[in-house]
Order: structure tokens, then C-alpha cells, then sequence
């Protein structure tokens, strides 16, 4: 089966985050399965020769190309526009990450004007809004594309209720497919001084200042301490440098700016503890990477991986804010908490998250449209 996925951004700093991450989890997992899965998406950032393949999936990448001063939204590729047609041809299923921009929009709708099997997720990326362009788009794609795809994937129930809410009634073809992700090995036993770790793109909904904000009273405790705060910069990386000189932790932290996969790998292996302080994260695949490594995890209880986390022990769900975050980093930190939280944690990723799980939930979904 020949499956297109197309992902609005691939750059080498990750700036667009879990939707490029679900992406080609999805599509090397269906490679691995004999399937010819490929990567559609604007490209950012890379030097020359550019690459035709991303951790092994066959990619075609299109330099973007920043037309309207509003983010992703803005951003589109003429080229990949003129071949939008050719390449959905080409495919059995047509796979769409979709969000409200110039690169998902005109793929799927190139899918459901050639007839082809298109299923859309929408990693909590569409949800009622008051917005102009938002409400430009809904009217003219994105209710369109929602009602006349074949499967609709979404991550909880929230997401489901969001997805109603724009469509204006119940939308036919939705499942739920949750974030899976690769099995990995397991963490050396945390040794030295405790490190904790925010891996995630500094964005306001985000809140890494309230991880800078907690560093003070984990430091009461723990002296030697070590914060990482890493990530492609979306606004906030200013703010995070000012509040570490304000608090002056200067030498407790070290800010890296965006890593490579490998290297968020080598620092969840380094880490005590992952924290995601952001408020409404639907499903963050930073947080499931920590979890199957075995590092307990801190998020907020907007999250929509925190009941599973509390539930499990595999880290703590507190009320957002460092006061919180604080007192659940502390929590963690004991060593016997620290063992049985680890082990918990990579409980709950290859039980609840393993890809194994979600490409047979997928691969069914994709049967179906097929059929």
C-alpha cells in the first residue's frame, strides 16, 4: 500500500513539533510493516544537497515560503501546490496532518478532488475559533474537508467535541487514534546531581518560565541541581534568559535552543525528571519520548496525558504554576519515588503507547477507506 503523509513543516530544528514527530513515527512504522510509506511537507533551514529521506522515510521536501506575517499559517511552497495533484495520484491513502495553513489545506483538498482515500488528523490543531482567517478557512476548506474525508483521527474527547463544534453537528468517520511511540531503551539508573529536563518548543502556552520559576525551591534542596531548558524558540526564549539572570541561576541552567532527535534522546537519558508545565496540551509527544525512556514526568492537568501519568505513577499532574511543578519535581526526586515512577512510566508507554498498538489502529482505519 503506497501512503502519502503530509505534514506542513520539516526543518532541522523541529520548529512545528509533534505533528512532523506522529508523522514519521506513523509512516517508518508502516515502512517497517512493507508498506511504501513517504513524507509530504514544506522544508526550512537545511544546507545544500537537501534531504531526500527523514530517519528513513523517503521525504519530498519544498522550500517554504513565507507569503502572509502569521506563523505557520503563512507559509506555503508554489511548487508543492503544482504538484499537489501528482503526488495524491501517486498515492493509495492520502494521509493529511491538517491544520489551518497553506500546505495541508490544498493537499487534502487535491485528494478529495482526484477521489482518493484521504484520511485527516488534526492533532488538536482545528477547534472553533473567533479568528478572521480561521473563520476565511472553515468556510472555504476546512468544513469541506472534515465532512468529505473518509476518517477523521483525533486524540480525545476534547479534540472530538472541538471537531463537532466546527462542522456544526456530529462528524461522521471519527476515530481515535492516540500518539504512539517507538520502544526505546531504558535509561541508566540517574546518577550525580539531580537534572531536570523541559524539551519542548518555548511558546507561551508552553510556560517554560514556570519551569525557571520552580528552579528556587528545588534548589533549597537540591543545591548542585542542573536545569535544561531546550527547544526551537517560538517567543518565549527571551523571557526564559531574563528570569535566569533575574533569579540569578545562570550556572544552574543551560538553554541549548532546539536539539536534533538524537540529542533529546542523550538528554532524557540524562534526565531525573521531564517537566511540560504548558496548560492545554492535547497529547505531547515530548512527554510519551520521556515516558518510554522510563523518566518521570510533571505536566499540568490540562494535559491529555495526565490522568494516564497520575493514574499509572508514572510522574505527577499538578495544578498549573511552579509552586506546582516544584513540589511535584521534589516529590520525584527522592530516589526510591524516582525508580518506581521510572519503571512506571515505561509501563504505561509500551502498554498504552506503543506504535505496535496505533499502526494496528491505523492500518484498520486505512482498510476501511480503502474498502
Amino acid at each position: 500500500m503506497r501512503v502519502l503523509h503530509a505534514v506542513t513543516l520539516h526543518s532541522p530544528s523541529h520548529a512545528f513539533g509533534g505533528p512532523v514527530r506522529v508523522a514519521l513515527n506513523l509512516a517508518g512504522g508502516l515502512r517497517a510493516r512493507g508498506h511504501e510509506a513517504r513524507l509530504l511537507a514544506l522544508g526550512e533551514g537545511f544546507p545544500d544537497p537537501w534531504p531526500t529521506s527523514v530517519e528513513g522515510v523517503p521525504a519530498k521536501l519544498f522550500p517554504a515560503r513565507r507569503i502572509l506575517p502569521l506563523g505557520f499559517s503563512g507559509m506555503t511552497s508554489p511548487a508543492l501546490l503544482a504538484s499537489a495533484g501528482r503526488l495524491v495520484r501517486d498515492a493509495d491513502v492520502v494521509h493529511v496532518h491538517l491544520a489551518r495553513d497553506l500546505v495541508t489545506l490544498p493537499v487534502a483538498l487535491a485528494a478529495l478532488r482526484a477521489g482518493k482515500p484521504l484520511v485527516l488528523q488534526t492533532h488538536g490543531m482545528v477547534d472553533p475559533s473567533g479568528k478572521l482567517l480561521a473563520k476565511v478557512l472553515d468556510a472555504v476548506a476546512v468544513r469541506r474537508l472534515l465532512r468529505g474525508a473518509d476518517a477523521v483521527l483525533y486524540l480525545t474527547p476534547h479534540e472530538r467535541e472541538a471537531l463537532d463544534a466546527v462542522v456544526g453537528g456530529p462528524l461522521a468517520g471519527a476515530v481515535r487514534l492516540v500518539n504512539g511511540t517507538p520502544a526505546q531503551a531504558e535509561r541508566p539508573a540517574p546518577a550525580g546531581p539531580p537534572r531536570i529536563l523541559y524539551s519542548a518548543r518555548l511558546q507561551a502556552r508552553k510556560r517554560p518560565v514556570d519551569f525557571v520559576d520552580a528552579a528556587p525551591a528545588v534548589l533549597a534542596v537540591h543545591p548542585q541541581a542542573h536545569f535544561v531548558v531546550a527547544g526551537p524558540d517560538e517567543g518565549e526564549l527571551g523571557a526564559v534568559r531574563v528570569r535566569v539572570s533575574e533569579l540569578g541561576l545562570e550556572g544552574r541552567f543551560t538553554v541549548p535552543g532546539a536539539l536534533s532527535t538524537a540529542e533529546v534522546q542523550a538528554e532524557l537519558r540524562r534526565a531525573h525528571v521531564y517537566v511540560l508545565p504548558s496548560v492545554d496540551e492535547p497529547f505531547p509527544m515530548s512527554v510519551l519520548e520521556a515516558l518510554s525512556v522510563g523518566v518521570p514526568t510533571v505536566v499540568t492537568h490540562s494535559n491529555g496525558l495526565a490522568s494516564d501519568i497520575a493514574s499509572a505513577g508514572a510522574g505527577r499532574a499538578v495544578t498549573p504554576g511552579p509552586a506546582g511543578v516544584a513540589a511535584a519535581v521534589l516529590d520525584l526526586l527522592d530516589p526510591g519515588t524516582n525508580a518506581k515512577a521510572g519503571a512506571a512510566a515505561r509501563e504505561l508507554a509500551a502498554a498504552a503507547f506503543s506504535m505496535d498498538a496505533v499502526l494496528d489502529t491505523l492500518l484498520s482505519v486505512y482498510g476501511k477507506v480503502l474498502r
